[in-house]
């Protein structure tokens, strides 16, 4: 499985999110909401139960896509 843990996706950003994470309430926001989206969709595709739809699975998979944009392009103003 892959990972997709906001400081793998974005290395050479690792001190920003570090940063903002703490700092700004907005970005905590993303940050969070794109943690709990990922864990999701990580214990879904781990799991022997619990199992989901594929179409609410492709759902979270799209909303983390979205997120993982929202934060990129955050960062990259900020």
């Amino acid at each position: 499985m892959e990972n997709h843990n906001l400081t793998h996706e974005f290395p050479e950003l690792e001190e920003k999110i570090n940063e903002f994470k703490v700092q700004d309430d907005l970005f905590k926001k993303l940050y969070v909401n794109y943690e709990e989206v990922n864990a999701l969709i990580q214990h879904y595709e781990e799991g022997e139960q619990n199992h989901t739809t594929d179409e609410h699975l492709t759902t979270l998979r799209r909303k983390r896509v979205h997120l993982k944009d929202d934060i990129y392009k955050f960062l990259k103003v900020n």
